[in-house]
């Protein structure tokens, strides 16, 4: 009898457990929103991790740009770039050559051959030590002028590139490939499966001005045709479909109302 109590215990102790392993996520400050820390070999070398803030780049290049024609994987650390593979002009060595301007403003090296005094001041632009203040206060007179955006960095980013506040750039002389445009497919709906939520309003034109057609398929969603790509919230909560952008870099999927948008 007393064994069987005690097994009994354990279950409930066990499943209250399992029950509270939920946890709350803590909500970062708009700054740090879309930041992406890469460890593959820095510390090796004796140097902090880098940390790469997409709202920096994300304010002049379209995100197809980086992650379809440089390559960049679509999770932290996953192209393990090599301060080789910059020098030689792939991956951040392609804007960061030393010779490429934005904005009439010359872009820094990244990377060097020879380490001294000089060249780490370069080095700490990106392999970050401590908090960067500066960098912060940045953020904050860029956000200032933009479309406001009640989660994640705060900004609007979809409206200010429609009221050209920003111009993103999606081809780069000597690593993009000119091809015809393709046709934009028309806005469709997803069904929600919860009675009372608006069903979502997917729209390819606001999406493709990011990502053209080949950032989401065919590896993130597999088919071209509506209803090939079976998933559940979630799996887009567990990072997976529409989860690889948003919460990380896109606005979060909290905002319930910036899909579930058609009327009820």
């Amino acid at each position: 009898m007393r064994r069987a109590l005690f097994v009994v215990l354990v279950l409930f102790v066990g499943a209250g457990i399992a029950w509270a392993s939920g946890t709350k996520k803590r909500k970062l400050p708009p700054y740090e929103f879309g930041g992406v820390t890469i460890n593959n070999y820095s510390q090796q070398a004796g140097l902090p991790p880098v940390v790469f803030d997409h709202w920096v780049h994300r304010q002049y290049f379209t995100c197809r740009l980086c992650h379809v024609d440089i390559g960049f994987g679509m999770t932290a650390g996953a192209t393990k770039v090599r301060a080789m593979d910059n020098m030689k002009g792939y991956y951040c060595g392609t804007c960061h050559n030393g010779r490429m301007s934005v904005n009439k403003k010359k872009v820094f090296e990244a990377c060097a051959r020879e380490y001294g005094r000089e060249e780490f001041k370069r080095c700490v632009k990106c392999h970050a030590l401590e908090r960067d203040t500066a960098k912060e206060e940045q953020f904050y007179r860029f956000a200032d002028a933009m479309p406001k955006e009640r989660f994640g960095n705060g900004i609007n980013w979809e409206k200010a590139e429609e009221e050209g506040l920003i111009k993103p750039l999606d081809q780069l002389e000597g690593v993009s490939i000119m091809k015809q445009k393709l046709k934009v497919q028309q806005d469709f709906s997803l069904k929600a499966k919860v009675e009372g939520m608006p069903d979502i309003i997917f729209s390819h034109k606001k999406h493709t001005v990011w990502n053209g057609c080949e950032l989401c398929h065919p590896e993130i969603f597999v088919g071209i045709k509506k209803g090939t790509s079976k998933y559940s919230m979630v799996e887009l909560f567990d990072g997976k479909y529409c989860g690889v952008c948003h919460d990380k870099v896109a606005f979060p999927q909290t905002d319930c109302l910036r899909c579930h948008t058609k009327p009820v």
